[in-house]
């Protein structure tokens, strides 16, 4: 329980440098997988580059191209998943602090308004039972808005993953046609 304003502030510093410290730590996550990824895809460019410059004829270029085009897609759709991971990961770690916080908070400030009612003055009944109606209600508000985020962060999650199925079927069944086309 808070027993000084020194204590209550502190607790929030802390909270917010835990903020930081695990957002600071999803942005270097992310900056080595674009470093990582940049990398890769030059280095792939360069050797798929290589390559098809070495066709012979216009055959062998479509067949090349058709070749190197499936690996591409795929490490896109596994950067994407890399990116929603740590998203996701970054996301969770400060959601279970938020709840442990606002749990430890809400218990903190309950005994404090236990104590303050405990002491009231006689005939003050409806105002302690407004008072504990208001933490209820704030406290149900609370937990209905994290359900929601909750439902609304699965639902994106299970969007993006049918999109990055969708495409790679969709890539699939694209480049044959692509490649026939250009035969024909």
């Amino acid at each position: 329980m808070f027993t000084k304003p020194e204590d209550f502030a502190k607790s929030g510093f802390n909270f917010a440098l835990f903020f930081a410290n695990a957002t600071f730590e999803g942005f270097e996550r992310l900056a080595l997988l674009n470093l990582a990824a940049t990398r890769s895809a030059f280095e792939a460019a360069v050797a798929n580059l290589t390559t098809l410059l070495g066709a012979k004829d216009v055959n062998s270029l479509v067949s090349l191209h058709k070749e190197l085009s499936a690996p591409t897609i795929e490490k896109g759709l596994e950067y994407s998943r890399n990116v929603i991971s740590i998203a996701a990961e970054t996301k969770e770690k400060i959601a279970k602090e938020v709840e442990t916080h606002v749990a430890d908070a809400n218990a903190k400030v309950s005994g404090l308004v236990e104590k303050a009612l405990a002491a009231a003055p006689a005939g003050s009944e409806v105002a302690v039972a407004a008072v504990k109606t208001a933490i209820k209600s704030a406290n149900e508000a609370y937990e209905g808005l994290n359900k929601v985020a909750k439902q609304a962060a699965e639902v994106a999650e299970a969007s993006v993953s049918a999109a990055t199925a969708a495409t790679l079927k969709a890539s699939s069944a694209a480049a044959p046609k692509a490649s026939a086309k250009k035969v024909a």
